[in-house]
């Protein structure tokens, strides 16, 4: 499956980088303890870190808030989905486990600050284009809700929208049937293309121990 970013894109948010990773054959189920565990330390260990620090002083979170702005998404009515993760957990509403695939995402967007999006592969047909959406790009996200992606970050193939750095859609959201998959992880526009590569080998070695499979990963910048 080729990936790729399209030219508007590009002009609007020229410092963009994007990963891209493909998984073939693997098992998603419940996450094992190990994965589990450490999603729950962690968020219990950025509670408390919340408590005494405002979102507002985040660097990363606050960098894909001006990303958003660059897009001509209102970053304050469509929030950066790492960012409505940390104002979960401000709140002790903590992330409870989905499954192994979900849970990977949901650590590693807490880790790096960053969104990630996880899909079933076989849902998805022909290029994948990362680009701004129009009026008629919209879609049933996973929250249920009809969302429009006009002037918004937002993922498609040639079936139309399915994902973006806010929400995901339902059409291709991955469930415990899911044997192929495709995570797109949007890198802060400031981080090095090697830092970035480092992160998308991190986070593709731990995916690839608890589901198995193969994978391949690409930059797109």
């Amino acid at each position: 499956m080729k990936c790729m970013i399209s030219e508007q894109l590009k002009q609007r948010l020229p410092s963009g980088k994007f990963g891209v990773i493909r998984y073939h054959h693997i098992e998603v189920s419940d996450s094992p303890q190990m994965l589990r565990g450490r999603l729950e330390l962690f968020q219990e260990s950025l509670y408390i870190e919340l408590q005494e620090k405002a979102i507002a002083d985040i660097p990363e979170l606050m960098e894909w808030r001006r990303a958003f702005k660059q897009i001509g998404t209102d970053p304050g009515r469509y929030r950066p989905s790492s960012e409505s993760l940390y104002r979960r957990i401000q709140k002790k509403h903590f992330i409870p486990s989905i499954h192994s695939a979900a849970d990977v995402n949901n650590f590693f967007s807490l880790y790096y600050k960053i969104p990630l999006g996880i899909y079933d592969f076989d849902r998805i047909d022909g290029i994948v284009t990362l680009t701004i959406g129009t009026e008629q790009d919209e879609y049933v996200a996973l929250n249920g809700r009809t969302v429009n992606f006009a002037n918004k970050l937002v993922s498609k193939d040639e079936r139309g929208p399915f994902g973006s750095p806010i929400v995901d859609s339902e059409r291709t959201a991955v469930t415990r049937e899911t044997k192929n998959a495709l995570q797109i992880v949007y890198f802060l526009p400031s981080t090095p293309e090697e830092t970035a590569k480092r992160q998308l080998q991190a986070i593709q070695t731990m995916f690839v121990q608890i589901h198995g499979g193969e994978a391949d990963a690409q930059l797109l910048v």
